[in-house]
């Protein structure tokens, strides 16, 4: 260990800062937010520091070169200015005066490191290298800001105000399993989603049944340790968005990982399922063409059994959970059997395909609107749709699960007054390693989707934003272009018909 980690309390300490560029200003900026009463030595100083002068954050500055003495009586110096000369001397003086000293990016003239931060204030995460690899340890900080909501300071401060109520009611054993189970458990979710007063009204419930349970010498022989005193759990409703892991959003990627159980469907990538709290229970509710693996209502069902057990259950669901994810059924069945729960909404399929495959959905010079329909047909091939609306110019129409439709959705399309050369794009595993790109006329769609072996999942996408695709395609494979060559009867674009 070449350093020994240590978090030092510099409220009201005095702190030197020699220098006033704008690393300077960067360490006058934390000793300020540490409650420092800071210093500055320098010949000049940035318009931040003359700011912090003016509202007396700094205590003194000095507009002139270092000396010694100015090291007097400080408790702590770092040395930010671009001579090596008075960097050093800094250094040495510090160290005759037994003062911690930090000479920026020069490890052996520091008595302490500087680290990254991540601050959730009281909650403090420092990552150093020592000097070693500063970059490397702020890329460790910007991956642990996506794993540390800022909702943990509301935790951090909510137990801090009570540790001290619960100290005084468990034993010390009795409270580290209460705060273990705390931290993990509905009382937490209450606090992260900015619920106070009921996790507070749940917290002092929670105490008083644990701290009777412990006086009856019952704990630690209690078969509900995984679950705060028997209480329901909690549904946690998460789109997992199209594909593409790093298209999570934080809260889903939290809840995920500490699920209980998770139900997924199969629109669900195996990337994002490796990202699933190891120990968790994992339960396939798959649903393809033709297959139905687990009936809507048993899914219903069991989202209600296991959250009556105290279990915390992620409903995982490719895209959205509230387009086209049956996410609205499921919550009428949570709310009439009273099981708590959050919805996290995730990036929808149509969002995040378009994207991938260089597809805006909207576009000044093309599309005013876009309409997300389901391809999938009704009793006996029919389309329940207002085709005649979804046929009009300037507009997008994006087609979910309607691959095995395509033949149908040309039809009814053309039938309705759509051009036979409108561009439409086929979008397959969009947003993942394998994504493929089809571009086509809308007349030639289940050829091109044949001939191509277009599979599930898939998207369809149908307008004159396609066309973009071509110079806008940036993800993945290159394009499957079968686009005709001559002009296309597309919307006039705005600015043209602006002359016109």
């Amino acid at each position: 260990m070449d350093y020994y980690p240590i978090f030092l309390n510099l409220k009201g300490k005095h702190c030197t800062v020699v220098g006033g560029g704008d690393v300077a200003t960067r360490k006058i900026g934390t000793l300020i937010e540490a409650g420092a009463m800071v210093t500055v030595i320098s010949p000049k100083i940035s318009t931040e520091i003359s700011g912090w002068v003016e509202a007396a954050s700094v205590s003194h500055c000095c507009i002139r070169n270092y000396q010694t003495s100015d090291l007097e009586n400080q408790y702590l110096v770092i040395a930010a200015t671009n001579s090596r000369t008075v960097n050093q001397q800094v250094y040495r003086d510090a160290e005759r005066a037994s003062i911690l000293v930090n000479v920026v990016d020069s490890p052996e003239h520091c008595s302490f490191i500087l680290p990254s931060i991540i601050d959730r204030s009281p909650l403090m995460i420092a990552i150093s290298s020592g000097g070693a690899a500063p970059v490397l340890a702020r890329k460790l900080r910007q991956k642990l800001e996506t794993l540390v909501p800022f909702g943990y300071r509301d935790l951090a401060l909510f137990a801090g105000q009570l540790r001290s109520v619960v100290k005084s009611k468990l034993k010390m054993g009795q409270r580290r399993k209460f705060w273990e189970t705390f931290f993990d458990g509905p009382i937490a979710n209450l606090i992260l989603s900015g619920r106070g007063a009921e996790a507070r009204l749940a917290f002092d419930t929670e105490l008083e049944v644990v701290a009777d349970r412990q006086s009856r010498e019952s704990w630690a022989n209690s078969e509900n340790n995984d679950c705060i005193s028997g209480q329901v759990g909690e549904v946690y409703l998460v789109g997992a968005g199209p594909g593409d892991p790093e298209l999570l959003t934080l809260k889903a990627l939290r809840l995920m990982q500490q699920a209980d159980v998770v139900l997924y469907d199969n629109l669900v990538s195996s990337d994002i399922l490796e990202l699933i709290r190891r120990d968790a229970k994992r339960i396939s509710v798959a649903k393809a063409k033709g297959r139905h693996s687990v009936p809507q209502q048993d899914i219903n069902s069991e989202l209600v059994r296991f959250a009556s057990e105290g279990k915390r259950v992620c409903r995982l669901k490719g895209g959205d959970p509230f387009i086209f994810g049956r996410g609205g059924e499921e919550l009428e069945t949570l709310v009439e059997a009273g099981i708590p729960f959050q919805v996290v909404p995730g990036i929808s399929a149509a969002n995040g395909c378009a994207a991938y495959a260089g597809i805006p959905l909207t576009h000044r010079d093309f599309a005013d609107s876009v309409t997300f329909v389901t391809g999938h047909r009704k009793d006996h091939g029919y389309f329940d749709l207002p085709l005649d609306a979804l046929s009009t110019n300037r507009q997008t129409i994006v087609f979910y699960m309607g691959l095995t439709s395509a033949a149908l959705i040309r039809e009814k399309l053309i039938d309705s007054g759509m051009s036979a050369l409108t561009p439409v794009a086929v979008v397959e595993q969009g947003t993942r390693r394998d994504q493929r790109v089809l571009l086509a006329s809308l007349e030639e769609l289940p050829e091109q989707i044949a001939n191509n072996d277009m599979k599930s999942p898939a998207l369809i996408i149908v307008g004159g934003v396609v066309t973009l695709a071509e110079s806008f395609h940036w993800f993945g494979e290159s394009l499957m272009n079968t686009l005709p060559e001559k002009e296309v009867a597309l919307p006039m674009p705005m600015a043209t018909a602006a002359n016109s």
